[in-house]
């Protein structure tokens, strides 16, 4: 009899956006979502769920997870990012981005790594210091106050495929300017467990990871059948939907967290980190 048999289900959080999706659908597929207690929510309400134990384990913005290393351990191979393109995290511009010194932006309100990475990009690589200010991630009620707007998720994925070309907006991936910028793989969000909850019941979470690992290559291994029943409930054909999912990089090997590594040392004076915190890893 396992773990998850005789004790209460971990409590399992899982980002209610496509870039999840295969995750879930292989959990669904394995039956290993009986094993859990899930909470679907946005990225920012997960992170704070999970900081404040309300969940045992889930993915949490790199950001989130740099901010609370001490409490927090890395599950390994498993990861929210991209190695170039990732189409959901996405800087929309209505002028060049080298004319937005003193403009606007409007920061989504669901995200707290893609805006810190956009604000670096701009004021570091671009050279430029705009005004920022956080509302909901609505594309359009965003264009309508700012001259630029960091958008994730799928209405992030809508102004990479339609809003974008439609409306005649510069739309900056910025998993393919981080690539560009550093050569390094960007990884946006890690799954992790609360250490007291590792302490007390290390075979669950144990026996949690390897269900993740599963559900990810189950999905991934079957991808169009994935994108095929993915399309039946949203605004994304098939084929855009099987692209996306094999754009996304769901894997934290040496590359990914060499990345997390860079990311993390630039942007601790943006986070408001006074040191870079060690990585911990499951199992290391």
């Amino acid at each position: 009899m396992s773990t998850l048999d005789v004790a209460p289900r971990p409590r399992v959080g899982h980002i209610q956006f496509l870039n999840c999706l295969p995750v879930y659908w292989g959990l669904v597929r394995s039956g290993a979502l009986l094993d859990v207690e899930l909470t679907k929510d946005t990225p920012d309400r997960l992170n704070d769920a999970l900081v404040a134990g309300d969940l045992d384990i889930g993915p949490i913005s790199l950001v989130a997870y740099l901010r609370h290393a001490g409490e927090l351990v890395v599950l390994p191979d498993i990861a929210v990012g991209s190695d170039g393109p990732v189409l959901s995290v996405n800087l929309v511009s209505q002028v060049p981005l080298n004319q937005l010194d003193g403009a606007r932006v409007a920061l989504g309100s669901t995200s707290r790594t893609s805006v810190l990475l956009a604000r670096m990009l701009l004021e570091e690589r671009i050279g430029v210091h705009p005004v920022y200010h956080t509302c909901p991630p609505d594309l359009a009620a965003m264009m309508a106050e700012a001259e630029a707007a960091v958008v994730i998720g799928d209405v992030a994925l809508r102004a990479a495929l339609r809003d974008g070309p439609r409306l005649g907006l510069t739309v900056t991936d910025l998993g393919q300017a981080w690539r560009e910028w550093t050569g390094l793989p960007m990884v946006f969000a890690v799954w992790a467990v609360r250490a007291d909850f590792l302490a007390a019941r290390p075979e669950a979470v144990a026996e949690v990871h390897r269900a993740f690992l599963a559900s990810r290559d189950l999905a991934l291994g079957d991808v169009e059948q994935v994108a095929k029943q993915a399309a039946r409930w949203e605004s994304f054909d098939a084929e855009d939907l099987a692209r996306y999912f094999t754009t996304l990089d769901f894997s934290l090997g040496p590359r990914q967290l060499a990345g997390l590594a860079e990311f993390a040392r630039r942007v601790a004076p943006y986070a408001g980190l006074d040191r870079v915190p060690e990585i911990r890893l499951l199992g290391s």
